[in-house]
């Protein structure tokens, strides 16, 4: 028996202003078609699926608050009750957004940082700016106190690389100064992980892979057969695809797109419950569950 999904991830944009090296949008290596989600479309989303949702993340691919409506969207999910989360590089998040953010009713911002001096930071944000990162955290920190409004709740995420490993305590502490909710440790997703990474940490724990005697890197982590996101949500990209999760970055698996079809028959679908029934089977039949570390984050 399926019940229904509780919880969505939207792909506003597949654009950002960043060059990060493991990722698709820095990257410029998209084999699918680029572009923003038509605001309309989003509603459509809402109204076929709303009514059951908890939450929706706004993130996929691409950096949110380069769509011109983003903000519109987080306050149509509020008008439904829907708890908002979204994910950003922070480059946008000047006086007037960041009182705007805090205005729709976002529930939690995450702000990527990834180094606590310009020279260590870039080496992951390539072509980002820390100073400016930092003043929109203080941004919202200040509409938040002056809008008397505990949300969103506000995190540091700090993707934890060889580059940066060293200045863990740090951001910490810098999270403490700038008066964010919390500050959280991510571990790193690397694509070509067989032969080592200049990224991989040289801290086991903060590294979703660990060097084997012959000198090649495997997953530290047992990858079972299962997978709860399969039965509890879905990814909507930009142009209504819709993928398994977040580890398809390039679309690889749609499994139905909207509103081609409706959500009830996609969700439900022959091609979903072959998907589902081969991760079941051997999740190595499916190359994006080959490199999935669900699980293994380092939480605060």
């Amino acid at each position: 028996m399926i019940g229904q999904p509780a919880f969505i991830s939207i792909e506003p944009t597949t654009a950002c202003n960043l060059r990060c090296p493991e990722c698709p949008s820095g990257l410029r290596k998209f084999d699918r078609p680029t572009g923003n989600m038509k605001l309309d479309l989003f509603e459509k989303i809402l109204g076929a699926i709303g009514k059951q949702l908890i939450s929706i993340h706004f993130y996929f691919q691409g950096e949110p608050y380069i769509h011109p409506d983003f903000l519109k969207m987080i306050q149509k999910a509020k008008n439904q009750r829907i708890m908002s989360i979204c994910s950003t590089n922070g480059h946008f998040l000047d006086s007037e957004t960041s009182k705007a953010t805090v205005q729709s009713g976002l529930d939690k911002l995450i702000i990527s940082i990834d180094g606590t001096s310009q020279e260590v930071y870039e080496q992951y944000r390539v072509s980002g700016n820390l100073n400016q990162v930092i003043e929109g955290v203080k941004q919202v920190v200040e509409w938040k106190r002056r809008l008397k409004s505990k949300t969103p709740y506000l995190i540091i995420q700090f993707l934890v690389v060889r580059p940066n490993e060293h200045q863990i305590g740090e951001i910490q502490d810098m999270g403490m100064r700038l008066g964010v909710d919390e500050v959280k440790l991510k571990t790193a997703q690397i694509y070509d992980y067989h032969n080592g990474s200049a990224l991989i940490p040289e801290q086991d724990l903060y590294s979703r892979y660990a060097r084997q005697t012959d000198g090649k890197y495997q997953i530290k982590n047992d990858q079972l057969n299962q997978c709860w996101r399969m039965w509890s949500g879905f990814v909507v990209c930009w142009d209504g695809r819709v993928v398994p999760c977040c580890f398809d970055k390039d679309a690889q698996h749609q499994l139905f797109k909207f509103p081609d079809s409706s959500m009830r028959e996609g969700w439900k679908s022959v091609a979903y419950v072959d998907f589902r029934q081969r991760l079941l089977r051997s999740r190595s039949e499916i190359n994006i569950c080959q490199n999935c570390t669900e699980g293994t984050k380092v939480w605060i």
